[in-house]
């Protein structure tokens, strides 16, 4: 048992000395001559704890959001937080609703920045979610290449018919995905919760690096809003990647 906590410490240190470029299994594993089965059960229990994060089977892994929280370090996801941060705030205020930053992180959607509404009542935010429950998760799923889209849902499964009805079978998913990249935007609908949100994709380098949700309780909701909510969006996401692209 000791002996595992140690290896784990000596993966960990070993990702981090590579400054966010990812390491490969078969790199670990020769690096710290680790039999590559036991490499693979020690990353696989320090990716579920979010210690460490799955870039894709070729790219390996990099360190995750739970050890930059461990030490303090640079925000998770820094370059775009802070491109973001002020957009999001002038989004907030101009609809009036809370916002969100995701990016899709060992297959849920992960928060990288959240700015809250002065609403008396608040949508209840978990640091991650269920890539299909959430308007920046499924936007996020829609700009996959084709062959990540293939491992998530080997990964995941398709979306349960009371979550996502139109997406609970493969060649509705595929239809709902690519009508939602074709309209830029997402609407999602949770009736059992009572919560709409919208996302737009955000862009650096011609690579959609993140969603930009707004959400709120079905009661504050009207089509007037939704027509503020998707124009504000868009152009947030508009300026956000700017900056980006700047930098």
């Amino acid at each position: 048992m000791v002996l595992v906590v140690i290896k784990t410490f000596d993966i960990l240190e070993l990702v981090a000395l590579r400054n966010g470029q990812p390491v490969s299994l078969t790199d670990i594993a020769s690096e710290l001559r680790l039999n590559q089965a036991t490499a693979a059960n020690i990353i696989k229990t320090m990716v579920s704890k979010e210690y460490l994060e799955h870039i894709g089977r070729k790219k390996g892994y990099r360190l995750g959001p739970a050890a930059h929280r461990l030490t303090n370090d640079t925000p998770y996801g820094q370059e775009l937080v802070l491109a973001a941060r002020e957009v999001m705030e002038e989004l907030t205020a101009a609809v009036n609703e809370s916002s969100i930053l995701g990016s899709l992180r060992n297959g849920k959607r992960y928060i990288l920045h959240v700015v809250n509404s002065n609403q008396e009542v608040q949508v209840q935010v978990r640091s991650d979610r269920n890539v299909y429950e959430t308007a920046s998760g499924r936007l996020l799923l829609a700009y996959l290449s084709p062959k990540e889209l293939e491992r998530f849902i080997q990964q995941n499964g398709l979306p349960d018919k009371t979550l996502w009805k139109e997406g609970s079978t493969a060649k509705g998913l595929t239809s709902s995905l690519e009508k939602i990249k074709k309209d830029g935007y997402v609407m999602t609908h949770l009736s059992n919760r009572h919560v709409r949100g919208f996302a737009v994709p955000v862009f650096n380098d011609g690579l959609v690096v993140a969603g930009l949700s707004v959400f709120l309780p079905d009661y504050r909701y009207s089509v007037v809003k939704q027509k503020n909510i998707i124009q504000s969006l868009k152009r947030s996401s508009i300026s956000i990647t700017s900056k980006l692209e700047k930098n």
